[in-house]
């Protein structure tokens, strides 16, 4: 069988970032085939190349391809070889020189945790304000033991605990560790806020026409 005969199997997440603006279908592509020198052959292939940093003032480029675009180039090389895409129809590019420097990430998350923190802190007390829970407990504590509470009692204490280990297992960590493998309630929100963002840049993309796409 030649080369031209074989079966690509290529598959391409959603969004990918690289950081050299001469996109090639290695930096964006997982591809496999029983034939390796044509995979080692397209792996090398440009895609893309992103404006330079001299032309242009943004720091993140974005580019939105389609998978026919892809799958186009590939037959260009190989006419008569069958390509089965394994990924996304629809994908984004993004091109950033470099990684952000630790220290300013490391900023950032300081910042988000404070904000985090009190915002927290805030949400809690107003509920509680609402609901008038401390009058609840010396109400539920006197009807209980028949003694007046001072504000300092059992119940207090064990809200207090409960609250916290009720937001570590619900949040599903512990400092530094998580205590099952499962994905956070943060990290499935956030995972579905980049699917709606990308979503979002594809279809605006594909509506004004600056998709590249098979002609």
């Amino acid at each position: 069988m030649s080369a031209n005969d074989e079966t690509i199997y290529i598959k391409i997440d959603q969004n990918v970032l690289v950081h050299d603006r001469n996109v090639t279908l290695s930096d964006i592509a997982s591809i496999t085939s029983s034939n390796e020198a044509m995979v080692r052959q397209l792996k090398q292939k440009k895609v893309y190349s992103f404006l330079p940093e001299s032309k242009t003032d943004k720091k993140i480029q974005r580019k939105i391809f389609s998978i026919l675009e892809i799958i186009s180039l590939i037959q260009k090389d190989y006419p008569h070889a069958e390509v089965e895409n394994q990924g996304e129809k629809d994908f984004i590019i993004e091109y950033t020189k470099e990684s952000p420097k630790r220290g300013w990430i490391n900023v950032k998350i300081i910042v988000l945790c404070v904000l985090i923190f009190f915002g927290a802190a805030f949400t809690i007390m107003s509920f509680n304000n609402d609901i008038g829970i401390t009058e609840l407990f010396k109400t539920f504590y006197y009807q209980v033991t028949g003694v007046k509470s001072d504000g300092m009692t059992e119940l207090e204490v064990s809200y207090c605990i409960g609250l916290a280990i009720g937001i570590m297992v619900f949040f599903n960590h512990f400092g530094k560790k998580k205590i099952t493998p499962d994905p956070t309630p943060i990290q499935v929100q956030l995972r579905k806020y980049e699917q709606d963002v990308d979503m979002t840049f594809i279809e605006n993309a594909s509506r004004g026409g600056k998709e590249i796409d098979v002609e």
